[in-house]
């Protein structure tokens, strides 16, 4: 009986240590779930707080710049250490953003200007007879707008004939240079007679490369260069700073007009007429010198002038005498003459010059009365919207085959804005009137040149 007891109890003993290890193991799996319950919420919030970081990245990205400013001022140095990585993101956005807004803005500031220039030279426009706009597109002598075969100074003949032929321009050799005040105070009395008269500035413009061709340095002391191929190799900011120099030389006298910078490359070594005026005779470089020249001009307070477009440096004929060819295939004058003119463009040039040069390849007659090189390639292909102006009429590559009427209807024709020194500007002048009046030339055409001469008088003057 004692025994049986003994056995029982020993029975209950482990069925009770079972008891004891399952509710063990149950506790212990309760302990386990809750655990990672609780875990797994904790993930929830790391996800929420990522969410909301994602959001005031966002947030940070649409501020305002004064906004973001006043944030960037406001930060202590000690709450920028304390800042959790997700600031530290919305921080870097919101600076990746802001060039874009300020670019933006300055964008749509330089269109409203442009927008405002060409309001303001269409009602010029609309105010001026067909012989006023027609005179607009000429760049003349002083001694060709008087008559007389020197001018040293802008007296009551100089008034008297831009009432009579309210040219756009004048341009003055060395023979007009005789001290820098007798330069300065010709140039004052010129521009003024055309304000009183006309109501429009006229450009000033010379012929100042630097070295080879420099009539301010030669004649009344301005600042001296040698042929820009002497800097070749040092550099951009040499070509800048040149530049830039002859331009303030300039301005200080009243030209507001360069012919200049050279954008040919010496490419031939039997060219004569460009030579070492030309900034390079590597193409690449030509096209990054001439960039920062066109800029050195632009800051220095002058309008600059590509030339000679489609590119003088391959020839071997000097246009001053006869007519210039060259043989290059299309393709090669793209690659090659084309960069430096391409380049000058993008970096701000005010206008283009194109030269007598005949190229073979598109056409029998000089770039300057083509309609092929001039609208088709100048205006067309690179692009070009600003004015283009031809060189100078009176060179042999013209006058020998040319007369001053039928030169000034065939460049229009072609695309050009400015003629440079007809022979005979009274015939010019004529011959354009009779192409608008018997329907040759539409007044549209005229009007579309003026208004790109009037537009950028108005960047410098106001008028």
């Amino acid at each position: 009986m004692v025994e049986s007891s003994r056995k029982l109890l020993k029975a209950l003993v482990i069925v009770l240590c079972i008891c004891v290890v399952v509710l063990i193991v149950l506790c212990l799996a309760y302990i386990s779930k809750s655990k990672k319950e609780k875990d797994s919420g904790k993930g929830s919030t790391k996800s929420v707080v990522s969410e909301e970081g994602a959001n005031s990245e966002e947030e940070s990205s649409s501020e305002t710049d004064e906004e973001i400013f006043t944030t960037k001022d406001m930060t202590r140095p000690e709450d920028k250490e304390q800042k959790d990585e997700t600031s530290s993101q919305t921080d870097v956005s919101s600076q990746a953003e802001t060039p874009a807004v300020t670019d933006d803005s300055s964008e749509a500031e330089g269109n409203e200007e442009e927008s405002d220039y060409s309001r303001r030279a269409e009602l010029l426009l609309e105010n001026m007879s067909t012989h006023e706009k027609i005179c607009q597109m000429f760049i003349v002598t002083p001694e060709q707008l008087t008559g007389y075969s020197l001018v040293t100074q802008a007296g009551d003949t100089t008034r008297s004939s831009i009432r009579e032929n309210p040219v756009g321009g004048v341009i003055y050799f060395a023979q007009n240079l005789e001290s820098y005040e007798q330069t300065k105070q010709m140039i004052t009395d010129t521009q003024r007679y055309s304000k009183e008269l006309t109501g429009i500035p006229m450009f000033i413009s010379v012929d100042e490369e630097g070295g080879t061709v420099a009539r301010c340095a030669d004649n009344i002391g301005t600042t001296a260069y040698d042929d820009m191929y002497t800097y070749k190799d040092m550099g951009a900011d040499v070509a800048y700073q040149n530049a830039k120099t002859i331009a303030e030389d300039l301005n200080a006298l009243g030209f507001n007009l360069d012919f200049a910078p050279v954008a040919d490359t010496w490419s031939n070594s039997e060219n004569t007429v460009i030579g070492y005026r030309a900034y390079s005779n590597d193409f690449e470089q030509t096209a990054e010198l001439v960039a920062s020249a066109v800029k050195g001009f632009n800051d220095g307070g002058v309008f600059c002038t590509l030339k000679h477009f489609p590119g003088h440096g391959d020839t071997a004929t000097d246009s001053h005498y006869g007519a210039a060819i060259t043989y290059k295939s299309i393709y090669d004058i793209e690659e090659q003459e084309y960069l430096a003119f391409e380049k000058g463009i993008e970096a701000g040039a005010d206008m283009v010059m194109v030269g007598h040069i005949t190229v073979n390849w598109l056409d029998s007659i000089p770039a300057s009365l083509s309609y092929t090189v001039i609208t088709g390639e100048l205006r067309n292909k690179l692009g070009y919207d600003g004015i283009i102006i031809t060189d100078s009429m009176q060179m042999g590559a013209i006058t020998n085959n040319y007369s001053s009427g039928e030169m000034a209807v065939k460049t229009v024709l072609a695309g050009t804005d400015i003629i440079l020194m007809p022979a005979d500007l009274d015939a010019a002048i004529s011959a354009l009137e009779a192409a608008v009046e018997d329907g040759t030339i539409s007044e549209e055409r005229i009007n579309e040149s003026v208004k790109r001469i009037l537009e950028l008088k108005l960047r410098k003057y106001d008028f």
